[in-house]
């Protein structure tokens, strides 16, 4: 699965999701960034985006998708923003 692909499942899975996509296509790192996280614990928001991406885990076309979610106002307060991927 291509990186473009990833990031595009993703946005049409979360609304107003800002989405940056890192690595090759069957071991990604995504950075998502959304509103739709308020109130979810990490495990929760992990669910939200791995829910995006369908079948392409289970048949291994993605094989391993490191995330990292934010809400907005975390993502703003994050200390380290150019060593999050």
């Amino acid at each position: 699965m291509e990186i473009a692909e990833i990031k595009q499942a993703i946005e049409n899975g979360i609304p107003n999701a800002e989405v940056q996509v890192a690595g090759e296509g069957c071991n990604a790192r995504v950075l998502v960034i959304s509103p739709e996280f308020e109130g979810k614990n990490k495990l929760a928001q992990q669910r939200m985006v791995y829910a995006c991406m369908g079948d392409k885990i289970a048949t291994g076309e993605v094989h391993a998708l490191s995330i990292k979610s934010f809400t907005p106002e975390q993502w703003e307060a994050h200390p380290d923003k150019e060593n999050v991927l």
